[in-house]
């Protein structure tokens, strides 16, 4: 099933790339190579896989490549596979464009207010943005933010298999933290650790934070570790539930996971949507994890009648 949706996606990336860059094909990497990849752009040029309003002035495209700064790309960005390069022709655009409190009207996957009670404006709107409290030795850019009494923590998926595990687990003996870090997958004390977990021992603080927001203990030994398959997820939570101050609150934010709903990965069975739900009934409060698909954004834009020049791309570029 995942072959077969990339490769539907793919059939449509090269048709874009045929209508909308059949003279610049010097914009990218093995142009012709329709060997089951997406198109790929060439690091000079990889702006080009957001979209952008061909009336835009140049004031206005500026204001929105800026919003993922050049260090802040992802590995993969240039692809047009980018999870990333979808959410800021989405989401980007809504902000430049004065446009993201529409998305306040949009209810989730389970009837609840998408965004609850956030005041979402381009003003407290942020992409990439950095939590720097939660220890970590290189801290949460979260894909989309809004900023305020209550805080929304975005995380923007596409064609991704699941969401981001944690590392720990996956270190091999040529990893040079792997004698000290290494994680056999479950919370307890391991190797020559004092800490049952390998990033608290680091001084990072999720365990902390975790028994105020979700069921799980941080006293005993837990097997698997909750953390394991859902490590993004929760990540996710506790930037929004947890304050710069160290206090810790069900009531001040939430966590959305905004995803396609062709993506096996979050149809039933599929380990993203395992993991969202894995993560869902653990919290205190369930409301702190909402999800909603590409597709209810993209349809809610067309009925308000906004950026139509923004939703016909999406059509031909994804099949949104």
């Amino acid at each position: 099933m995942m072959a077969d949706y990339k490769a539907d996606l793919n059939r449509r990336y090269w048709e874009y790339q045929k209508s909308q860059f059949s003279n610049e094909l010097n914009f990218f990497e093995r142009p012709y190579a329709q060997d089951g990849r997406p198109p790929v752009f060439i690091t000079s040029e990889s702006w080009r896989n957001i979209i952008i309003n061909p009336t835009a002035s140049q004031q206005k495209i500026d204001k929105l490549l800026s919003l993922v700064p050049e260090g802040k790309k992802h590995k993969w960005f240039r692809s047009m596979n980018s999870s990333q390069a979808l959410a800021q022709s989405i989401l980007g655009n809504l902000a430049i464009n004065d446009s993201l409190h529409y998305l306040s009207e949009i209810k989730d996957d389970e009837g609840q207010d998408l965004f609850g009670k956030a005041q979402i404006s381009s003003n407290t709107f942020a992409m990439e943005h950095k939590v720097n409290y939660l220890g970590e030795p290189r801290p949460t850019s979260l894909d989309g933010y809004v900023s305020g009494d209550y805080r929304i923590a975005i995380e923007c998926k596409f064609t991704e298999a699941e969401v981001v595990t944690c590392s720990r687990p996956r270190l091999t003996p040529t990893d040079s933290n792997y004698e000290s870090e290494h994680c056999n997958g479950t919370y307890s004390i391991q190797r020559a650790r004092k800490e049952r977990c390998s990033l608290t021992e680091i001084g990072v603080l999720y365990w902390r934070y975790v028994p105020s927001l979700f069921k799980w203990k941080n006293d005993n030994d837990l097997n698997p570790c909750p953390l394991n398959r859902n490590y993004q997820l929760v990540r996710n939570v506790l930037a929004a539930g947890v304050k710069p101050d160290g206090t810790v609150s069900v009531n001040n934010g939430h966590a959305v996971l905004i995803y396609d709903e062709r993506n096996p990965a979050f149809q039933n069975n599929g380990d993203g949507l395992i993991a969202y739900m894995e993560t869902q009934k653990a919290l205190q409060e369930p409301t702190m994890l909402r999800k909603c698909s590409w597709q209810r954004i993209v349809q809610h834009i067309r009925e308000k009648d906004i950026l139509s020049w923004l939703t016909e791309n999406l059509t031909l570029k994804y099949g949104l």
